[in-house]
């Protein structure tokens, strides 16, 4: 229960939809044969996942053909490999892949990924000999789709063709426009699908099987998966945090490596240089390496040239998420290093801040993750680390910096130890129930803060943005249900289920053969209310302007996600700290706020130039309209960055200004001041 939600999504880092989407051509069409434990270990799964999984799905037709559909993505996401008559070919297991599973069969994952990989020489050869060497003319107005998506299946390899002509024509008017000439365009792409056909062959069997594997465990959802004894390795050096790089989740999106969480404390988070949503193109070795592109390539291949030995330093080459596809990249160097738990922990702050006359303290207390040090606490160490410990002594410290109030920023914050997310609610309510888990039994358990005393009874406001996941809704819901801080920013991830991972050793008997194991769903959160966190998550009191689509982050952009539901509610007593009317009126201030804050609107006008690069994936070819879309890209940019502010107000005297280059936390505080100069009644 007390896995964190960047746990959770380590699977998604291992095993990712187009883990065999990023390697390319060879001529070698050797076929891949499964290991004789492997279909042991599927039926073995297959067993689990019907019996335990918190959903009580079954294994039959209808999860067969998601499968199967799951599988042919996984291994061709951008439909450029498969034709329509491939996809007419793999129709024979439609409704067979459950059946097969359960007799220890896992010929399909084979059987498929043998036509992958004939098509996909086939498709290399072009590329090589009638592509790569092509002078293409860049004023024809045309344009290409790079979420495919949206396309259907080629009928034939005439229309593939086409589609590999404006890949590749979009790559090389990419490298002209970075200053390469035609001889250099053509070696760099050379050696581009030279890396691929590498990468391709070193495919093994235990790589077909767990991808096979995972399309069939996310099936159920899309936080249970199989990890491979590799996988598993790999997993338990995350967990500990004892691997060196950059601090940075990443998964694939389309052909780019996009960043997909920036680890508080890692590299990335402390130099500022890079973003969630960044999309990752080249990475060199030493601040001097050369940029290896990295454009299609496999997750995890692109994971190992970015991690590497402390104090070394790597090379990355961006698409900032503020520019888009269609804008300039930029490059830069970070120094690898490990993660500390000291840069996880909560730490605060104080800005002084002037409101109607007022003078205001307000205090922020950063809160990365939901951590305890669980082996220092099994030992009986009575200084043992935890959250709640660490944020009750720096609320302690607030009050005796005597603040007014105190914003608790959660955003970025993936979840950790329920325990620790019941406990640091006891310090803000009397006592009373803070969560409901409820098991794939029907058995619900409530989460109790049992503390009657409170360590903190003034204003409070909690941020949380579409990062914000797991134990940070349970903690923001409760605050919320209680009446007892006000919620602002986006709505949260929407993750309300709990995984364990059940290893696959104990029950197969094979010393011949390593097995992996299984991460399973088995339980539900559900607030006090009834109502789950699952799927919507927590809807702020105040709503931030926000470029992130629910469609495409967080739970609700994954098909399998488990549905929100609610369950009975449970006894409690709503504090008297807050009501409606106060909500409404911090809501009717901050949008006053948005009518006259210059700040604020240049803000939201980010957050809709955001939200209007993250929809766009369609790429010109022309090459006066693509300079132009760069010019203006980077036009915008520098605009941006010239009204770009730095903190005032946090030494000295009192600010009207609030000026802070973090707009979120600087609406943030607003609503705090509004909250301290409200009366409730």
């Amino acid at each position: 229960m007390k896995r964190t939600f960047l746990a959770a999504a380590i699977a998604t880092v291992l095993w990712t939809a187009q883990a065999a989407q990023g390697a390319t051509g060879v001529a070698d069409t050797t076929a891949l044969k499964p290991s004789a434990v492997y279909g042991k270990e599927a039926k073995v799964m297959a067993y689990i996942l019907d019996n335990n999984h918190y959903r009580k799905l079954s294994l039959n037709d209808s999860l067969s053909s998601a499968i199967l559909d799951g599988y042919v993505k996984s291994l061709d996401n951008n439909k450029t490999y498969f034709t329509a008559p491939d996809l007419a070919a793999f129709e024979k297991y439609r409704t067979k892949i459950d059946d097969l599973t359960k007799a220890e069969n896992v010929d399909p994952a084979y059987d498929i990924y043998k036509v992958f990989r004939k098509r996909f020489a086939t498709r290399m050869s072009y590329i090589k000999t009638k592509l790569i060497p092509q002078a293409f003319d860049y004023t024809v107005q045309e344009s290409y789709e790079t979420d495919r998506d949206k396309e259907p299946w080629c009928k034939n390899d005439a229309e593939l063709d086409e589609v590999w002509r404006k890949i590749i024509k979009s790559q090389a008017l990419s490298l002209k426009l970075a200053g390469k000439t035609q001889a250099e365009i053509e070696k760099t792409l050379n050696e581009r699908y030279d890396r691929f056909a590498k990468s391709i062959q070193q495919f093994n069997s235990e790589d077909v099987f767990s991808m096979y594997m995972n399309t069939i465990t996310e099936a159920y959802d899309p936080h249970t998966s199989y990890l491979s004894p590799k996988a598993a390795e790999v997993f338990q050096q995350q967990m500990s945090l004892s691997l060196e790089g950059i601090g940075a989740r990443l998964q694939t999106e389309n052909d780019y490596t996009r960043v997909a969480e920036v680890i508080t404390g890692g590299p990335a988070d402390k130099s500022k240089l890079i973003n969630v949503n960044d999309k990752i193109i080249g990475v060199a070795q030493g601040s001097d390496g050369e940029l290896v592109d990295v454009i299609g390539w496999r997750i995890d291949d692109v994971v190992k040239l970015i991690k590497g030995p402390k104090g070394t330093t790597v090379k990355l080459q961006i698409l900032p998420t503020e520019t888009g596809v269609t804008g300039p990249s930029k490059v830069i160097t970070l120094v690898r290093d490990k993660i500390k738990l000291e840069d996880q922990q909560a730490k605060k702050s104080v800005i002084n801040y002037n409101k109607n006359g007022r003078n205001l303290k307000l205090g922020i207390i950063t809160l990365p993750s939901f951590y305890m040090d669980f082996e220092a606490y099994q030992k009986g160490d009575p200084n043992y680390t935890s959250t709640t410990r660490d944020v009750k002594r720096l609320l302690k410290e607030l009050q005796v910096d005597k603040v007014d109030g105190v914003v608790l920023d959660l955003r970025n914050n993936g979840g950790g130890s329920l325990t620790e997310a019941i406990d640091l609610t006891g310090l803000f309510i009397k006592d009373g129930p803070v969560v409901q888990v409820k098991n794939s039994a029907n058995k619900i358990d409530v989460g109790q803060d049992d503390d009657p005393t409170i360590a903190y009874s003034g204003p409070l406001v909690v941020m949380t943005n579409r990062f914000s996941a797991s134990a940070s809704e349970i903690f923001a819901g409760a605050i919320q249900d209680y009446k007892r801080g006000v919620i602002v920013g986006e709505s949260t991830y929407g993750k309300g289920t709990v995984q364990t991972i059940v290893d696959l050793n104990r029950f197969i008997n094979d010393p011949k053969n390593k097995v992996g194991e299984l991460k399973i769903t088995f339980q539900k959160f559900y607030r006090v209310t009834g109502s789950s966190t699952q799927h919507k998550g927590v809807t702020p009191d105040v709503s931030f302007p926000t470029a992130l689509d629910p469609e495409q982050f967080g739970e609700s952009s994954s098909p399998s996600a488990m549905p929100w539901d609610e369950i009975r509610g449970t006894l409690f007593q709503k504090t008297t700290v807050l009501n409606d009317r106060v909500i409404a009126n911090l809501n009717k201030a901050y949008q006053e706020r948005l009518k006259t804050e210059p700040t604020l609107q240049r803000y939201v006008e980010e957050t809709v130039e955001q939200r209007k690069n993250f929809k766009e994936t369609t790429i010109s070819l022309n090459e006066a309209v693509r300079k132009k879309e760069m010019e203006e890209a980077e036009k915008k940019k520098a605009a941006n960055d010239k009204l770009d502010t730095k903190i005032v107000g946090k030494e000295g005297k009192p600010t009207n200004v609030l000026e802070l280059d973090d707009e979120y936390l600087r609406e943030g505080l607003f609503v705090l001041g509004d909250l301290i100069n409200t009366k409730v009644g």
